[in-house]
């Protein structure tokens, strides 16, 4: 006998999206860094993950298309912080679980 779910498409479809946004080391570093420092520009990111700062725009961005992060202007700065502090609550779970 074969069982019938009711699966919700749209909500695994934007989970794969999520979690694809996620799934690079520095990506997942940045929404540590992010959780804990709250709102941060790109020259701190790049500066406290010791990496290039175009490397860093670069993850922003694809984080920011996927809705990780937000982006706030002040003047010509701009300031990323997480969309949702429960992407680092994901991150916790992998490190439990892994």
């Amino acid at each position: 006998m074969q069982m019938k779910y009711d699966l919700d498409i749209t909500l695994f479809e934007k989970a794969t999206e999520v979690l694809r946004a996620m799934a690079h080391p520095l990506r997942l570093a940045i929404v540590e860094i992010l959780f804990e420092n709250g709102q941060l520009s790109v020259s701190d990111i790049h500066e406290k993950l010791d990496i290039e700062q175009a490397v860093a725009s670069h993850h922003l961005r694809i984080m920011k298309d996927r809705e990780l992060v937000v982006v706030k202007r002040d003047g010509k700065n701009a300031y990323y912080a997480l969309n949702n502090d429960n992407y680092y609550l994901l991150l916790q779970i992998l490190r439990k679980t892994l």
